[in-house]
């Protein structure tokens, strides 16, 4: 490391901009030749940096212009995502160019999926009021979805969202996932219409 530009912290930035999932602090210090404690520090002082705040002042820190990117620490490790404020920016630069987006239907399957899950093909046509099961293997395929066993009283395959799916949106837990009430008005009672349709 000592005879490359910027040595280790350059080559965490290097590694954690090809990882194609999150990072943990374990396999990035098993990468960079240090602990993973070590590690672990070393991926708290780039999220500070780039979250604006760097050495000097006189409280050790000394705010500056945040980057547009984050480290986030979601589903088990660490990886850069764009930062919030910019996601009007990013949205439309994404929406302009080619890019494998899911069409209305899995989003809406997919949110089903995650709020309820585990949950049936059956429950899941009943809430959205359409056949599911092209859109479901479509998620799978994303693996965004997967199988989670069956469920007792009927057989069905019952669906559950992936670590893929929680690294997407950023998030380390499903019970990071927003109250759906305040964005689908009117879906208050959907537990109890859930219950009583199959």
């Amino acid at each position: 490391m000592q005879n490359r530009p910027g040595g280790i912290r350059a080559a965490a930035e290097a590694i954690l901009m090809v990882a194609s999932e999150p990072v943990s602090a374990a396999s990035l210090g098993l990468a960079l030749n240090i602990t993973p404690s070590a590690a672990a520090q070393l991926l708290a002082d780039l999220r500070d940096e780039y979250d604006g705040y760097t050495g000097g002042g006189p409280d050790g820190l000394r705010a500056v212009e945040p980057r547009g990117f984050e480290l986030r620490e979601v589903a088990g490790g660490w990886r850069i995502y764009s930062r919030p404020a910019f996601a009007d920016v990013v949205g439309q630069f994404v929406l302009e160019g080619p890019s494998a987006r899911l069409s209305q239907a899995a989003l809406e399957t997919l949110a089903v999926i995650a709020y309820r899950q585990p949950v049936t093909r059956g429950r899941i046509s009943a809430i959205r009021g359409v056949n599911v099961d092209s859109v479901v293997r479509t998620l799978i395929q994303r693996g965004l979805v997967s199988e989670a066993g069956t469920e007792p009283e009927t057989g069905s395959l019952l669906y559950i969202t992936t670590p893929l799916f929680l690294e997407k949106l950023g998030l380390g837990s499903l019970e990071e996932l927003p109250e759906i009430a305040p964005h689908l008005p009117g879906l208050e009672n959907l537990p109890e219409f859930e219950e009583t349709t199959y």
